[in-house]
């Protein structure tokens, strides 16, 4: 029974409200959460619990780091793997952060993994956090055509190139150590505390500001969004219930095309088409993603239950206007002066680009 849970990269988007989620779902339950703060890394997402909750504990860390990750693991009873360089435009640029964190930052945490378990003999459970963009692309015309756990993995990207990678390291430590590992492959995610680089809290603050909106190509690409709050349910689902060595796809059913999501925006933000800038495509962008999660709800029992449409992109629009300090920091880089303070930590730009 899990007791002490080891989350790693807390402090980003999906990370900060899965903390936030635990917190709340399981009170009895110590987190560490180890991230390494990088530019999407914000300690102001978790900035109460860190203040008044010593069942919580933040440590500044790099998951390439054995010496770092050796004590944590070791006195965690599962970990939950969510640390990941994520924005496919700043992979096309730079790849090897990438590789980097998302293949070796896998590999250095699995056989960290290994080691404490041959030491102590106690099993401990791996959940690696993946994306549906490792199966690649779908055309926009066969609507009943959807991701499933079968479907093969074609990864069109560099940062889908190195989720899939840290996927099947991650499967590859069940089948040759027997390692009690589940991975995750989960469609876009919205909600509160997304970096303002991603196209949601991107469109909203640009709209918020007076700017007009880049959207890629003719905007017909159809992603499937899920509630991160849904998503959170889904990992602690597969955290305790979740089978060895299975993999569990995680969507929201709600496939929109990105000019059907910016046209909502808009509308919600009280904007017209003018506010739209159209922008070169980026390269290699696939057309359509499509998640079938009936495995997870037929064998765990989960299913999305925040994901509606349009209610959740209307109450995350409001949390970004209500937030405007958050969004605010986060864009003018105020937020890391707190880091050049206590760790020195290396700044990193927000990117004004989409998805």
């Amino acid at each position: 029974m899990t007791r002490h849970l080891l989350i790693t990269g807390g402090c980003g988007f999906i990370g900060s409200n899965f903390v936030r989620f635990i917190r709340q779902t399981r009170p009895d339950w110590r987190l560490t959460n180890v991230d390494v703060l990088t530019y999407s890394g914000n300690l102001e997402n978790l900035e109460d619990l860190t203040e008044s909750d010593d069942r919580y504990r933040f440590v500044k860390g790099d998951i390439c780091d054995r010496a770092v990750l050796h004590p944590l693991i070791t006195e965690a009873d599962a970990v939950v793997h969510l640390a990941a360089e994520s924005h496919v435009d700043r992979s096309i640029l730079d790849s090897r952060p990438f590789v980097q964190t998302n293949v070796l930052g896998t590999q250095t945490l699995l056989d960290a993994l290994r080691r404490a378990q041959a030491n102590d003999g106690r099993p401990r459970r791996f959940v690696y956090v993946s994306t549906d963009e490792v199966y690649g692309s779908l055309p926009l015309d066969d609507p009943d055509n959807k991701f499933t756990e079968q479907t093969p993995l074609d990864p069109r990207s560099p940062y889908a190139a190195s989720k899939a990678a840290g996927d099947q390291m991650t499967l590859a430590y069940f089948h040759t150590f027997g390692m009690d590992v589940a991975v995750t492959r989960c469609s876009n995610n919205l909600g509160p505390y997304q970096f303002p680089e991603k196209v949601i809290p991107l469109f909203v603050t640009n709209l918020m500001d007076g700017e007009k909106v880049p959207l890629y190509g003719d905007g017909k690409n159809v992603r499937d969004w899920i509630h991160v709050d849904d998503h959170c349910e889904a990992l602690l689902a597969v955290l305790e219930r979740g089978q060895a060595g299975e993999v569990y796809n995680v969507g929201g059913n709600n496939e929109r095309s990105n000019i059907e999501l910016t046209l909502a925006i808009l509308e919600l933000m009280g904007c017209g088409k003018e506010m739209i800038t159209y922008v070169k495509d980026r390269p290699g962008h696939d057309r359509r993603y499509a998640i079938d999660a009936s495995k997870i709800e037929a064998d765990l029992g989960w299913k999305p239950t925040r994901s509606a449409w349009p209610e959740a992109l209307r109450e995350t629009v409001d949390w970004y206007r209500a937030n405007r300090t958050w969004w605010e920091r986060v864009k003018s880089g105020a937020y890391r002066d707190y880091y050049k303070q206590q760790y020195g930590a290396r700044i990193g730009a927000a990117c004004a680009c989409e998805d």
